[in-house]
């Protein structure tokens, strides 16, 4: 276990979610320090640290992973470089942070974790909308039983890029698309508060050869135990939407800004019954540091993961199965394979909500 008072971080590249999120929330948190930043374009690479007063600059991530002094890395690459840059890193001896999805497959994912293991570092799937306060009161409320039994969510994450040029996520072989871009969002939020696995998905797509052949569009049902079923739409060729609906058999949870929620904006939902329709306040907090907190306590206190490497292989293993879906048209069922996290098992209290 590292003896220092913060983590001290390099980063593998210098992409628009690094600079415009990851790297403002580290810097921001309470835990972590950001040491280092590698690019494959030096120049790049100092004008990004210059930027955010990071002390070290590489010209290849090579060099940065051979820095002594990095704890740990954060790898906002690619989708197909996730693997081999994770693995390369825990072989250096670093814990990796890795932007989502963490893998392009679930054997991939597997791979990854099990270099975690082997190497004894910590290895986590950036969704950071998971640590933000907002889905541990969505929890307490559906434990609660006020909307009643469950029945049915509905969750929707789309924006229009199809007139950008060079967009990496046009790429297929890249990890392209929709469902690997935004509709992993849905299906991790859908994971987490029911806290169990589909049993089968359906997914269809509009594959479009504008785009490199990728899924600009995609609709999905994941069948859940107890004939629980969750709907989802996401996609980069419709006008932005990023919202989430929790149905009961009495009432409804409506959260306006489901995936995206910082220091501005709204953060919290509504809840209608009988009763009426009330709205829950939630605190403006920089999910990305929340996120780089939790991380740091594991690894500076061995605090046990919140979100384990066996959620994103869970989870991988349900988005490679909707986009396998969506290109032959057909219902695909998944083994069984019990709850996706450890913070999804202890969400075990939903089962006597009418989740079975």
């Amino acid at each position: 276990m590292t003896q220092s008072a913060k983590l001290r971080w390099g980063v593998l590249g210098a992409a628009g979610i690094a600079r415009g999120s990851v790297i403002p929330g580290l810097l921001r948190s309470q835990l972590n320090e950001v040491k280092a930043l590698a690019s494959r374009d030096r120049d790049k690479a100092r004008r990004t640290a210059d930027e955010f007063g990071i002390e070290a600059a590489y010209g290849s991530y090579e060099e940065l992973l051979s820095d002594d002094s990095i704890e740990a890395v954060y790898i906002p690459l690619p989708n197909h470089l996730h693997r081999e840059w994770t693995i390369r890193a825990l072989e250096a001896g670093k814990h990796v942070l890795c932007e989502k999805p963490l893998a392009l497959t679930a054997a991939e994912a597997e791979e990854m974790a099990l270099a975690a293991q082997k190497a004894g570092r910590q290895l986590a799937e950036a969704f950071m909308y998971r640590h933000h306060p907002r889905y541990a009161m969505i929890r307490e409320v559906i434990a609660s039983g006020e909307i009643g039994d469950l029945r049915s969510l509905h969750g929707t994450f789309t924006f229009n890029s199809s007139g950008s040029s060079g967009n990496v996520r046009f790429v297929k072989e890249w990890g392209g698309g929709g469902l690997y871009d935004v509709g992993c969002y849905p299906i991790s939020v859908a994971r987490m508060l029911i806290g169990a696995e589909p049993e089968a998905v359906t997914a269809r797509a509009l594959f479009s050869p504008e785009h490199g052949g990728v899924d600009m569009m995609a609709s999905g049902l994941l069948e859940f135990p107890g004939g629980l079923g969750v709907t989802f739409d996401c996609g980069m060729w419709g006008a932005f939407r990023n919202k989430l609906e929790v149905l009961g058999t009495d009432g409804i949870l409506e959260v306006p800004s489901a995936f995206m929620a910082g220091l501005e904006g709204e953060t919290g939902f509504y809840v209608t019954t009988g009763s009426g329709r009330r709205y829950v306040d939630v605190p403006q907090v920089d999910h990305f540091s929340l996120e780089a907190d939790d991380f740091a306590r594991t690894v500076l206190h061995g605090e046990p993961q919140r979100f384990p490497p066996q959620d994103a292989v869970a989870g991988m293993r349900v988005l490679e199965a909707c986009l396998r879906s969506a290109e032959q048209r057909v219902r695909i069922e998944l083994p069984s394979c019990g709850a996706g996290s450890a913070e999804a098992a202890a969400a075990g209290a939903l089962e006597s909500k009418g989740v079975e």
